[in-house]
């Protein structure tokens, strides 16, 4: 029987550590990358309410972009207590138990405090109670970004910092993945979604085993397997 997941992710206005986020995009899959939906949700607490944050926010100049998507009804503006119900309605309809995203700690948090910013506490948790939360970034740390291939692409076309760490982001998975060195992330939550679904059916298809809980220093992995980049 098909087991299904949901892999979301979020952008945010504010400082990354009080982020709050204005856009949701989620998919429901499985193992194989398979897409049995796809939603792009627009917060309109933070969207529209806090004009001053989203000004400021990272990507707050794809703004018009996020204008046309839902003129065309591309995005769905709703308020976050009707994401959180959205989101919940889709995971019991699939029976998902388990919610991947590629910075779980992030995704998580933001919604949580997105949820509670605007609720002013009165609901503290988006996702439904129980729901196991796994992150691709750590699942990728142990099972893409050491091997000794992705070693060579990294040091071929200057994926490390400048501290000798090897780049670990979903867009230099998804370069690596693909072999498409110029790709570019959107930054938009619906588009990144897409590319870290590849990413998780990569995981899975290299058939090891994974830690999926969140590992906020999963970055180490590869460095301390390959040693430090020496520049």
């Amino acid at each position: 029987m098909t087991e299904y997941f949901m892999v979301l992710d979020i952008e945010t206005a504010n400082k990354v550590e009080d982020a709050l986020a204005y856009d949701i995009g989620f998919v429901v899959t499985n193992r194989y990358g398979q897409i049995f939906d796809a939603q792009s949700l627009i917060v309109r607490e933070i969207f529209n309410d806090e004009r001053d944050l989203m000004r400021s926010a990272y990507y707050g100049h794809k703004v018009p972009q996020y204008i046309e998507q839902l003129k065309a009804k591309q995005s769905k503006m709703v308020s976050i207590y009707d994401a959180k119900k959205i989101i919940g309605n889709i995971m019991k309809e699939y029976k998902i138990t388990k919610v991947f995203a590629y910075n779980a700690c992030f995704d998580k948090t933001g919604l949580d405090r997105t949820l509670r910013y605007t609720t002013k506490s009165k609901y503290r948790w988006f996702l439904p109670y129980g729901t196991q939360i796994c992150c691709i970034w750590h699942m990728a740390c142990q099972v893409i970004f050491t091997q000794k291939s992705f070693q060579k692409f990294a040091l071929e076309h200057g994926f490390y910092s400048k501290s000798g760490n090897y780049q670990t982001s979903a867009e230099v998975a998804y370069r690596y993945i693909t072999k498409n060195v110029d790709f570019d992330e959107e930054h938009k939550g619906l588009d990144d979604v897409f590319i870290e679904t590849a990413i998780l059916a990569h995981c899975f298809r290299q058939h090891k085993r994974m830690d999926k809980k969140i590992n906020r220093r999963c970055w180490v992995i590869p460095t301390k397997l390959f040693g430090k980049v020496c520049q």
